[in-house]
C-alpha cells in the first residue's frame, strides 16, 4: 500500500522560511506529476505548485518568486521550499502525486501539513 507522508510544517514569523517534504511509501514503480496544494481556513483547497517529472513546472501567481518545488526521484519524494513567507499563506499543505502501483495509475494524497505565519 502507497502512503504520502508530509513533514516540515509549523510556525513560522512572516518573512520566515519553512520547507515541506513528501516521501512515498511502498513499492512504488513510477512517479509522474509531484504537487502541493493548500486549503486555508474555509477556503478551497488550491493548487501552490507542481513538476510534471519532464522539468516542467508550474506556480500560483501568489507564490512565485518566493516558493521553490524540487523533487528527489531516487527517494520518491518532493519539497516545497518556502522563503519570504506571508500570514496569508497560512493554511494545511497537502502534497500530491500522481504514480504507477499496483498496475494501474492513481493520484495520491498527504495527510496535510499545518503551516501558520504569524504576522
Amino acid at each position: 500500500q502507497v502512503q504520502l507522508v508530509e513533514s516540515g510544517g509549523g510556525l513560522v514569523q512572516a518573512g520566515g522560511s519553512l520547507r515541506l517534504s513528501c516521501a512515498a511509501s511502498g513499492s512504488v514503480s513510477s512517479i509522474t506529476t509531484m504537487g502541493w496544494y493548500r486549503q486555508p481556513p474555509r477556503k478551497q483547497r488550491e493548487l501552490v505548485a507542481r513538476e510534471t517529472g519532464g522539468g516542467s513546472t508550474y506556480y500560483a501567481d501568489s507564490v512565485k518568486g518566493r516558493f521553490t518545488i524540487s523533487r528527489d526521484n531516487a527517494k520518491n519524494t518532493v519539497y516545497l521550499e518556502m522563503n519570504s513567507l506571508k500570514p496569508e499563506d497560512s493554511a494545511v499543505y497537502y502534497c500530491n502525486m500522481y504514480l504507477y502501483y499496483n498496475l494501474r495509475w492513481t493520484d495520491y494524497w498527504g495527510q496535510g501539513t499545518q503551516v501558520t505565519v504569524s504576522s
